[in-house]
């Protein structure tokens, strides 16, 4: 697992560093933009980049706040080894008519697509080239709320489309985990099996196949961090009449 992280280079968008170095404003997509940081491991293949400059970025995460309306009462709860528990964050969905997905024991219904969202949504595809019909959006009003470990596999998920996670807001540490393997690692890096990513204000995070296979990922409190983060996950979800009908592909080697 030596060397399985391209690292950003301090003083680079989202590197989380100390350098005090200035960080470029990009309110554009084109080739003056950093290119992507691979992440790379056993079983993992992610993208990481600054989709939007600060000032735009800015003027989105306030339309966020705005207008994005979040679930409330049942909606806010999930179901762990047969307890319900109240979520630490606020949550949405907004997607396609006729989608649904289903995580944790709670079914969800999208809402219908909002500006601000199809502005993030059409960014996202002319970057990547692929397209999205859903998305789940996460606050967190603080460092005190999170998301634990968790993998997105579900059924409802097109097996081999990736998932984009698009930020804004605070920067949060975003930690990966291997299947089958535990043990802290270094502060950015991570330790064999374990990636830690900070995730910046405008930027995207491509989870493609076969990452949520065989890895775990979770966004773990962080006390000092004051300030809210937005968190938007794009996704392709099958239509009812597809699902359980597409067998997603194996598991890595022998891992069962």
């Amino acid at each position: 697992m030596d060397g399985f992280v391209v690292k950003l280079p301090r003083g680079q968008p989202g590197d989380g560093g100390g350098s005090g170095a200035k960080r470029p404003r990009l309110d554009k997509p084109g080739p003056e933009r950093p290119p992507p940081r691979e992440i790379r491991a056993e079983g993992l293949c992610c993208d990481y980049r600054i989709l939007f400059g600060k000032a735009e970025a800015d003027e989105i995460f306030q339309e966020l706040e705005k207008e994005v309306e979040y679930f409330e009462d049942e909606l806010t709860k999930l179901q762990v080894f047969g307890t319900w528990h109240k979520i630490p964050r606020k949550k949405v969905t907004y997607g396609d008519p006729g989608l649904s997905y289903t995580y944790s024991g709670v079914t969800f219904h999208p809402k219908p697509w909002i500006p601000v969202l199809t502005r993030i949504r059409e960014r996202v595809t002319s970057e990547t080239g692929h397209t999205f019909n859903f998305v789940l959006i996460n606050r967190y009003k603080d460092g005190l709320d999170h998301i634990g470990e968790h993998r997105d596999d579900e059924k409802e998920l097109a097996p081999l489309s990736p998932i984009a996670s698009v930020s804004f807001g605070a920067c949060r540490d975003f930690v990966f985990r291997r299947r089958g393997r535990a043990g802290p690692g270094r502060a950015g890096l991570g330790g064999p099996g374990r990636i830690s990513l900070p995730l910046a204000h405008g930027s995207l995070l491509l989870m493609k196949h076969p990452t949520n296979l065989h890895w775990y990922h979770s966004l773990p409190p962080r006390r000092r961090v004051l300030a809210p983060r937005v968190n938007l996950t794009f996704r392709n979800v099958l239509p009812r009449a597809k699902q359980g009908n597409v067998q997603p592909p194996g598991p890595l080697g022998s891992e069962k």
